[in-house]
């Protein structure tokens, strides 16, 4: 069993860029899923005709192809990493570049899955956090692209932090409650106020709750902490992007990237960073 432990991360690894394959997917295909859906209910509510076109492509069933030339992908062009970097990340077939993206988000669901199970071990709270983190993942990906945080991903991951806060794992039962409420109430109250101030949107309700989620996983305490680092790490990467993009201030920043940073981090490493923040400001 010892070796078994030892070799834990290693197969998380591996395992991970295999997930981080599938949420590629994910990221890609749920908003326009989501979006045709949209219109569909629309359309049916405004009594209108229905739409002739085909649904976009299905997330699991349909196999993975090339967005340019449609040449579907055979088992070796699909390995995680290795077939972006066989191919020179481009299509085998019209020789179109392939995303950076893909090998990007495989590199870092291995990562990362390797970092949880280093820090939790095989254990419940390390599937939790698994879980936890590729939804994080595929959340903050579809919020980069499309400035969406989608219900279907937002509001599992908030009865997932509940329903782990009822075994015991991370916070417990009553944090967890008013870390979903806190997180909720908390960001909706800024917008309003901000609304109400200037007229505009200053956020998306998707952040409400993602924050919710988080702060059921962190429990109220871990609210802070992660609104915190969020910010700090919003307005340096924001800003230096907008600075490389030439673009204006108001151009808006998608924010569901630096929560699930924040919120990552929290259920990582929460009481160190805590305790470290008070070690620098010279308090105890």
């Amino acid at each position: 069993m010892q070796d078994l432990a030892e070799f834990a991360p290693a197969l998380a690894l591996v395992f991970g860029l295999l997930v981080g394959s599938f949420l590629n997917v994910v990221i890609l295909r749920l908003p326009p899923r989501l979006e045709f859906g949209w219109r569909r209910d629309a359309r049916e509510v405004l009594e209108l005709p229905a739409e002739t076109g085909a649904p976009p492509v299905g997330i699991v069933v349909e196999p993975s192809h090339c967005p340019k030339c449609g040449h579907g992908l055979s088992w070796y062009e699909n390995i995680p990493l290795l077939s972006w970097l066989l191919l020179r990340g481009r299509c085998r077939d019209c020789k179109a570049p392939i995303s950076i993206q893909y090998p990007l988000v495989e590199a870092l669901t291995g990562l990362v899955s390797a970092w949880v199970i280093y820090r939790f071990g095989a254990t419940a709270a390390g599937g939790f956090a698994l879980v936890f983190s590729w939804f994080l993942i595929a959340a903050a990906g579809i919020d980069a692209r499309t400035t969406w945080l989608p219900d279907p991903l937002t509001l599992p991951l908030l009865w997932l932090g509940l329903i782990a806060a009822s075994f015991g794992v991370f916070v417990d039962p009553v944090s967890a409650i008013w870390g979903a409420v806190g997180g909720y109430l908390s960001l909706w109250s800024i917008f309003w106020g901000f609304k109400l101030l200037t007229g505009k949107d200053g956020m998306g309700y998707g952040d409400f709750k993602l924050l919710a989620a988080l702060g059921a996983f962190t429990g109220w305490q871990g609210l802070l902490p992660t609104v915190l680092m969020a910010s700090l790490i919003g307005a340096v990467v924001g800003g230096l992007a907008l600075w490389l993009q030439d673009q204006d201030r108001q151009t808006p920043i998608p924010f569901g990237p630096f929560l699930a940073f924040g919120g990552w981090m929290q259920l990582m490493f929460g009481g160190e960073l805590v305790a470290k923040y008070f070690q620098l400001m010279g308090m105890h």
